[in-house]
């Protein structure tokens, strides 16, 4: 896993995937007749990574006598999500940067940045729930581009090659990732507390405040600082918090929810409360639905009850 610290356009799910990108031969071939659905392997990925930055793409890991399923789901999207397909047992490094123990699994990348979803089969209502959830995600992050199906295919669609459209995303998400972009975080957590305002259950919105909020916990910081810190006074709260937010921003989920959830039990009422509440925006940048949250989740729930 990589230490950088992650940027204004990170994503849930910090998975470091540097390592797929190599020089590699011709993009995949598809896997299908639609120009929507592609294979993709550990030496042709960076093919997804580029997509992502124009429209949000499926991943489906499958194998073990399994094969994909959602391509017909995919479609009818209409060019709003693109799905690449990975044979599991025969692509081991993207398995690992997935960690992926079963087939399928399902995930996403939005631009050039991974989103766990789902491990087994779902009915395609569900599933559908979840691809729209990426999608909103997509408009967070400022991927909302469509790939043009007809031009694709070969229609009579001289235009349709032109730039992706583009929609637009709400006010306060807009003004927030505009001022991410510009380093001006306090303003964007403003935009956010402002979206949640409106819209408490405003899931995005949960997400990017506390996206946000780990970027301006560690702005200026170094990440050598932090980390002594820590080992001159393992008890410090500040300093494993510090530390935490550091292996979050890195990938290492496992580590920074060992970290707080091994000192948790030692100690006050208080102190308590604030991991309690660091835990639960880790919960929400990583994704709520995925393996390690959940078993986080019940760790954090046994030490409280």
């Amino acid at each position: 896993m990589s230490n950088a610290p992650i940027t204004p356009a990170s994503l849930r799910g910090a998975i470091d995937l540097s390592s797929l990108v190599n020089p590699r031969p011709a993009t995949p071939p598809p896997v299908s007749n639609s120009p929507l659905v592609m294979s993709a392997t550990d030496a042709t990925f960076t093919d997804v990574l580029d997509l992502s930055n124009t429209v949000p793409v499926i991943v489906e890991f499958y194998g073990q006598g399994l094969q994909p399923v959602l391509a017909s789901l995919i479609e009818q999207y209409g060019g709003k999500l693109v799905l690449a397909t990975v044979d599991a047992p025969t692509n081991p490094q993207l398995s690992q940067a997935f960690q992926v123990q079963q087939v399928p699994t399902v995930a996403a990348v939005v631009g050039g940045r991974p989103v766990q979803l789902y491990v087994g089969d779902y009915p395609e209502a569900e599933v559908r729930l979840v691809f729209d959830q990426v999608l909103e995600l997509g408009k967070q992050n400022g991927v909302t581009g469509t790939i043009p199906v007809d031009a694709a295919e070969g229609a009579d669609a001289p235009d349709a090659a032109a730039e992706p459209v583009e929609e637009p995303l709400p006010p306060h998400h807009q003004e927030a990732f505009d001022a991410i972009s510009a380093g001006d975080y306090a303003t964007a957590i403003t935009e956010y507390r402002a979206a949640l305002a409106q819209n408490p259950r405003d899931a995005l919105a949960t997400a990017g405040l506390a996206q946000v909020s780990l970027l301006q916990r560690l702005d200026g910081l170094a990440a050598d600082d932090i980390r002594s810190a820590a080992d001159s006074d393992p008890s410090s709260l500040d300093a494993a918090l510090a530390v935490a937010d550091l292996d979050i921003s890195g990938g290492q989920v496992d580590g920074a929810f060992d970290r707080l959830l091994e000192l948790f039990p030692t100690l006050d009422a208080a102190s308590k409360n604030a991991v309690r509440t660091r835990l639960l925006d880790y919960f929400e940048i990583v994704g709520g639905d995925g393996p390690r949250v959940a078993a986080a989740r019940r760790r954090l729930t046994g030490l409280l009850y």
